[in-house]
């Protein structure tokens, strides 16, 4: 059964970093990624990692910021967020793909907030 779990979220301060975790299990991924989703708003991409972590896409807004890695021995990707601000508050997920279309294993997130 492929399973993916994060964990690592919390309250932080505005400027404070936190780093998730997602574990999968069941199966090893090409792809893996991080969306998030804030109340009353729809799911967005954060970052993306391919399997060796030669290749990496972040949305403008976590470039500089955030940075996607990946230990495939743990089969586990990392989420390094720092300078956190109030509006990185999200519930956020980890996606993981073996096809180069939609991401289609979705853990069931985790809770950011980021207090001013």
């Amino acid at each position: 059964q492929v399973q993916l779990v994060e964990s690592g979220g919390g309250l932080v301060q505005a400027g404070g970093s936190l780093r998730l975790s997602c574990a999968a299990s069941g199966r090893t991924f090409n792809r893996m990624a991080w969306f998030r989703q804030a109340p009353g708003k729809e799911r967005e991409f954060v970052a993306r990692i391919s399997w060796t972590g030669a290749n990496t896409a972040y949305t403008d807004s976590a470039k500089g910021r955030f940075t996607i890695s990946r230990d495939n021995a743990k089969n586990t990707v990392y989420l390094q967020m720092n300078s956190l601000k109030p509006e990185d508050t999200a519930v956020y997920y980890c996606a993981a793909s073996n096809t180069a279309l939609q991401f289609d294993s979705w853990g069931q997130g985790t809770q950011v907030t980021v207090s001013s």
